[in-house]
């Protein structure tokens, strides 16, 4: 299979824990969607992860018939921690120089704009809750506002992180008789010891410490979602409120909406990624009470994507090459949620 250098634009999605790379020829053809590892450049360091997205591109070269040394008209990197433009130019900078010639164009920026990027262009909010959290809000004006992201040392509410945290906080403070849980924690407690293989919190330190994986870490709160499904009390609870923060979110950038992005049909359009979403069902008692007690919270759909999110990554990266990928957002989305005043 041959092709045209300016046919093709690349577009990657990276988060802490695993990243996507998709490759798309000039008329929207999607030619190759690859999977790797974290491409979060706090985690594993910018040459890292250019190196890391380097191989993803020349895999996804590979897997449509092309030869590896191929190079893109564009590419554009849309990772976790590009929320600073300077860090973005700076990775995208050195991609270039350390790979040369994987690309004619080098871009970069957050996760959260590439997101929003492949549902939409007319602006709205994405809303990531998977390993961390953080909310974007891009207006149709183009101005944007930020709510969280700010890693798991300050934030990530609502992430799978924070909510294996959360659980484990309620365990431990339970056993120093600081707090009275909402039910027992017989379950919360099995899922920690067998998830961690330990014997008891002595043995959590190890995991806080001296071996910390926060992707591993994270990993509890899918077994949390499964036992809050089969109707443990205390799991239940802690989904509800995971509901809660995440709402809170859009209610915290809601003020800051162009009157406009309310008024269009479904109202605000909230893309909503990453695994923690997979347990809408636990999460939407607790996500409601909230939009309900917002004032400035009028209409809102909330929408997934029914494709990679690299998808709008490669529009960036074709767009910042001064080309066009045809594309129909109508298909790249799915409404699994809508609320009106």
């Amino acid at each position: 299979m041959a092709s045209d250098v300016v046919s093709m634009f690349g577009g990657v999605e990276g988060g802490g824990t695993h990243s996507t790379t998709m490759i798309y020829g000039a008329d929207g053809t999607l030619l190759a969607e690859v999977t790797g590892p974290s491409t979060n450049h706090y985690q594993i360091g910018m040459e890292a992860t250019t190196d890391r997205v380097a191989a993803m591109v020349k895999e996804g070269l590979a897997q449509a018939g092309l030869d590896p040394t191929t190079p893109l008209a564009g590419l554009c990197m849309s990772l976790s921690g590009l929320e600073v433009a300077e860090l973005a130019t700076e990775l995208a900078h050195l991609l270039a120089s350390r790979h040369a010639g994987l690309a004619r164009h080098v871009t970069a920026c957050s996760d959260t704009r590439g997101t929003l990027a492949t549902a939409t262009q007319t602006g709205g909010v994405v809303l990531i809750a998977g390993t961390g959290s953080n909310a974007l809000l891009i207006n149709a004006d183009e101005t944007e506002h930020r709510c969280g992201g700010w890693g798991h040392m300050m934030g990530d509410e609502g992430g799978a992180w924070w909510i294996a945290q959360k659980a484990c906080k309620l365990w431990f403070d339970y056993q120093d008789n600081l707090v009275v849980p909402p039910g027992s924690l017989a379950v919360v407690e099995y899922l920690i010891l067998t998830h961690f293989d330990i014997k008891d919190r002595f043995g959590m330190l190890h995991h806080l410490y001296d071996n910390f994986v926060k992707a591993d870490f994270a990993g509890l709160t899918a077994k949390l979602a499964i036992a809050a499904t089969a109707g443990d009390k205390v799991c239940r609870w802690l989904f509800e409120e995971v509901g809660r923060v995440l709402a809170k979110h859009i209610a915290a950038l809601a003020p800051s909406v162009n009157d406009r992005m309310f008024e269009e049909a479904g109202g605000l359009r909230v893309v909503c990624v990453g695994s923690v979403w997979k347990s809408w069902s636990l999460l939407q008692h607790g996500f409601l009470e909230i939009l309900q007690q917002s004032a400035a919270v009028r209409e809102v759909s909330l929408v997934k994507l029914v494709v990679g999110m690299a998808a709008g990554a490669s529009y960036l990266a074709a767009a910042a090459a001064g080309h066009q990928i045809p594309r129909d957002y109508r298909s790249n989305v799915e409404v699994f949620f809508h609320y009106k005043k």
